[in-house]
């Protein structure tokens, strides 16, 4: 059985790695967990002795097949709890990364697909960020970010790139949540913010909060 440390690496590795297709080297997981560069050799040690990553000297490290499951298992768990934290614990979205990633330690695989049925196998969290099934399976959703689209452009916020507390109550507070149907009206060439139309108002961004505000066109 793997220790909560242990899988939080893993999901770390993840999510450096571009959901687990490149490489990651030692130091961007040292920053990233906020351990020694010491302690981050020793776990990669006992992580490729388990046949959960590959580590190659000055190349970096890869998930294994066994890793890269285990690691879609542990983001399927945390995006669950998201949703049930949210949907009927009447959390708010800014609130539940951190009880998330307590919850997403739990064994129980029949606990986490009896949890999956209860909400009605939902693809994407309170974030907009996808939930893989079952089979570690993700459904495809082509998103862009608001910084990517020019005046004229339509769509529905449906993700975030940014999850921080701040963030994600400035959102709310602007009233730029999930399923809100946006109009690009002009990106300002000096500063890269952007003036958007939402129910009738107009509202001015950054370009830092057009970078991680997701669209569906």
């Amino acid at each position: 059985m793997n220790s909560f440390t242990e899988e939080n690496y893993i999901k770390s590795i993840y999510h450096l790695s571009k959901d687990g297709n490149q490489a990651v080297n030692t130091n961007s997981i040292a920053e990233q967990t906020s351990t020694k560069a010491s302690s981050v050799t020793d776990m990669i040690k006992k992580l490729a002795e388990k046949g959960l990553i590959n580590y190659v000297k000055y190349q970096g490290v890869t998930l294994t097949p066994k890793g890269y499951s285990l690691a879609v298992g542990i983001i399927r768990k945390h995006r669950l709890w998201e949703v049930f934290l949210v949907e009927k614990l009447q959390f708010k979205w800014d609130e539940v990364h951190d009880i998330a990633e307590q919850l997403e330690h739990i064994k129980s695989d029949t606990l986490v697909d009896r949890l999956a049925d209860f909400l009605g196998n939902p693809k994407a969290d309170p974030h907009g960020d996808l939930i893989p099934d079952k089979e570690g399976k993700f459904q495809s959703k082509d998103l862009i970010r608001i910084s990517k689209m020019e005046a004229g452009d339509t769509g529905i916020i449906s993700g975030v790139n940014e999850h921080s507390p701040k963030f994600l109550q400035y959102l709310e507070k602007s009233g730029l949540v999930l399923g809100k149907k946006i109009a690009v009206i002009e990106v300002i060439e000096f500063d890269g913010s952007v003036i958007l139309l939402m129910e009738n108002k107009e509202i001015t961004i950054s370009r830092e909060a057009a970078k991680n505000i997701l669209i569906l066109a």
